[in-house]
């Protein structure tokens, strides 16, 4: 029987990952089918109760990315719920963002749904992310539903769940959104060469049931089929080896613009036709930038490690307001959110990891929503003769940036050790008349001549990164050397990877 220590540590913050195979690794398999069944008959009395209706009168729909386990395990989730007396939808291979449209289609209209994926994360893993028609499930959400998932196993079912082409509904919808946006007639992309590199994710449909359909020149595009091994790279947006692969084939294909995503395509980044890349800081002042004339002297809800030169671009530059709040793309959400329903206008919520969310998107972080964004400016742009480069021309950028991870090894509560080290951090630095930034959301962040430092815990691990850029070439490493005063003494705190 499982344990419920045992389930309570698949818990990653909003959602559930954990390893779902045996693999050279050597890793202990952790999300079992029968933790699968088990954690979805418990999601489904959660939503019962939620919603005050009978288990028989809800409908699950059931979707996965392309990682190996994929298969299996939607085909437990299903008959889980089927089991225990709920209809579901299986909706095969799909993307965290339709899993979250099949609530809304006419076509489905689920009560909730299931989406098996473990992001960027290796081969041998899988998760499960929940969401209602308010949105993705909260820590304490998911926390109800793994203590409720020690119970029995479902028994089986003779039922079947009802087959859904999900992912080419989403891609319609997605179609839908570029021929409004560019008001050009039914094939609007007709004169744009865009490249998509999947990384042999859930990805590939945009290029063939998004753009293509619309007129746009595809070829060159990578890894469009799924393939759970990611033989080409990991498909992370964040990751140098997969922005590497993108550039190479905008060049190589002489496209004009080019898109990446991640596994199951809550994130993405660009690059443009010069080789550009439309990431992190990038990425939000272009966003914020395609939103600024709809939304003026708005907010934009970003985390706390973004660079200040993007608060110049957007409060000076564009006019807007820069909310730099904490790490977490649920977090930044959940404020965003917030901030709306207290009467502040805030369209975007959005991480530097490529995780944006739109009020008009049903607050949704969706990485092809982001890219159809991205299309709609670059053609609409491209009528004026210029290009989407030109939304950011005057961003400026770090010399230098750094993030190091300190271990936190032999304290007994690691994150009460974390918040006495703040707490230490902070009054050294201010006692050395080093500036600290206010308001601050997470962590401490420090004010330098050259640039800044934040300090602060990690969402997940006992360890604390620290995060430094600077305004010149080798700055950083000054910086850094500076902050070693401001830590010394902290026993359980590992300064190794520190200059």
């Amino acid at each position: 029987m499982l344990e419920v220590k045992d389930l309570l540590k698949l818990q990653n913050g909003s959602d559930i990952r954990g390893v779902a195979m045996a693999d050279e690794s050597g890793e202990p398999v952790t999300l079992t089918a029968a933790a699968v069944a088990r954690i979805t008959a418990a999601f489904i009395r959660w939503l019962a109760k939620k919603t005050g209706r009978p288990v028989r009168d809800l409908t699950i729909a059931v979707g996965n990315d392309s990682r190996l386990t994929a298969d299996a395990l939607r085909h437990e989730a299903v008959s889980a719920a089927l089991a225990s007396g709920a209809k579901a939808l299986d909706c095969g291979l799909a993307s965290t963002p339709a899993m979250f449209m099949a609530l809304l289609f006419d076509e489905t209209r689920a009560d909730g749904s299931i989406m098996l994926t473990a992001s960027h994360l290796p081969a041998n893993r899988n998760g499960m992310k929940f969401f209602t028609p308010e949105g993705g499930l909260g820590k304490e959400d998911i926390r109800a539903i793994l203590l409720a998932a020690a119970e029995e196993r479902p028994a089986g079912t003779d039922k079947t769940a009802r087959a859904c082409a999900l992912i080419t509904r989403y891609a319609r919808f997605l179609r839908d959104r570029i021929v409004a946006g560019i008001d050009d007639g039914p094939k609007p992309l007709r004169n744009m060469h865009v490249v998509v590199d999947a990384g042999n994710g859930g990805g590939g449909f945009f290029a063939t049931e998004v753009l293509a359909p619309l007129g746009a020149d595809v070829s060159g595009s990578r890894f469009l089929e799924p393939d759970g091994h990611f033989p080409n790279h990991v498909p992370n947006p964040e990751d140098k080896t997969a922005m590497a692969a993108i550039r190479e084939a905008v060049a190589e294909s002489q496209a004009d613009l080019g898109l990446i995503f991640d596994t199951d395509v809550d994130r993405m980044s660009a690059v443009l036709a010069d080789g550009s890349e439309i990431g992190r800081n990038a990425l939000i002042a272009t966003i914020a930038a395609i939103l600024a004339p709809d939304y003026p002297g708005s907010t934009i809800v970003t985390d706390s490690v973004t660079s200040d030169e993007l608060t110049v671009f957007l409060e000076q530059g564009l006019g807007l307001h820069h909310h730099r709040f904490r790490r977490g793309y649920k977090n930044v959400i959940d404020e965003c959110r917030r901030l709306n329903s207290a009467g502040t206008v805030s369209p975007l919520a959005i991480e530097t990891s490529g995780h944006g969310a739109l009020s008009e998107n049903y607050f949704l972080d969706d990485g092809a929503y982001l890219a159809v964004k991205l299309i709609i400016a670059a053609a609409r742009l491209r009528r004026e003769g210029r290009s989407l480069g030109s939304l950011i021309e005057t961003l400026g950028h770090p010399a230098e940036s750094q993030e190091y991870r300190l271990a936190i090894r032999g304290a007994e509560d690691a994150k009460a050790y974390g918040e006495e080290v703040l707490k230490q951090f902070a009054a050294r630095a201010e006692a050395a008349g080093v500036a600290i930034a206010s308001p601050s959301y997470e962590g401490v962040r420090l004010v330098f001549p050259d640039g800044w430092a934040l300090l602060r815990m990690s969402l997940h691990d006992p360890n604390m990164p620290l995060n430094v850029e600077g305004r010149k070439a080798g700055s950083v490493s000054a910086i850094a050397r500076r902050l070693r005063e401001f830590l010394d003494g902290a026993e359980h705190l590992d300064l190794s990877p520190l200059p």
